[in-house]
């Protein structure tokens, strides 16, 4: 029964990651043949990693839809339902500090970033940087949904401030921080800490799931922007001093 249960709807997954990898693999090919021309061993390289990666799709997303999101609303439901409820924003800022660090995507952006500042900007502060950004965002959201506070009480403030931040930082720091807040929207994020505030949100008297559950999301992207952009003027504070 639990086989069953693990694998139902698998074929359907490998369906669509079938039909979103198809285009991918027409494209490289055209460009193979049209402009690139890469000897046959380089070709050959590039299919077994579309190999890897349409398996490791497969079973990443077959494990979204069996385990992370029926368990992110379990205990959003368990959580939501408590007499002392406030405690949802402290295990909030651990589970977004958490879901942040093991973001695949987040790693790859810190790698990047500083292979491209050539160590300036060193990945491991990148990553704390960015996971604390997204803790206290997935904080404020548990925060938001407990008392019913508008999710525009937050966006608004929070983009004007960085619109002001921005004005004081670096076009380098401007840049990360906005790819930042994409990246951090991550699937660790949006499978399984939204699951846990739709579960929340669901229990908890007086609050629309639909309202309250979702724009979580757009609090997590606009942290990291703030955080990042912050980190900026710390390195420009820096460099002041040292010059």
């Amino acid at each position: 029964m639990k086989e069953i249960q693990i694998f139902s709807g698998f074929s359907h997954v490998i369906l669509e990651v079938f039909i979103a990898f198809l285009p991918l693999v027409i494209m490289f090919l055209i460009f193979q043949f049209w402009l690139l021309k890469f000897p046959k061993y380089k070709v050959l390289n590039i299919f077994k990693g579309l190999v890897l990666t349409f398996i490791g799709l497969v079973i990443f997303l077959q494990g979204v839809y069996v385990s992370f999101f029926p368990v992110g609303k379990t205990i959003g439901v368990a959580l939501g339902s408590l007499e002392h409820n406030w405690v949802l924003i402290p295990i909030g800022f651990i589970l977004g500090f958490v879901a942040t660090f093991a973001e695949p995507a987040v790693r790859v952006l810190t790698y990047e970033v500083e292979k491209a500042s050539g160590g300036y900007i060193p990945k491991q502060i990148m990553l704390y940087t960015l996971s604390l950004g997204v803790a206290i965002s997935i904080s404020l959201a548990m925060g938001r949904i407990i008392y019913g506070i508008p999710l525009w009480y937050f966006i608004i403030p929070g983009y004007l401030t960085a619109f002001i931040i921005m004005h004081y930082s670096t076009p380098e720091f401007i840049a990360i921080a906005f790819d930042s807040g994409g990246v951090a929207t991550g699937p660790m994020t949006v499978t399984f800490i939204s699951a846990v505030a739709l579960g929340v949100a669901s229990v908890i008297e007086g609050r629309n799931p639909l309202i309250e559950g979702f724009g979580m999301i757009s609090l997590v992207a606009l942290s990291p922007i703030l955080t990042v952009l912050l980190l900026g003027l710390l390195f420009t504070r820096k460099e002041s001093k040292d010059e």
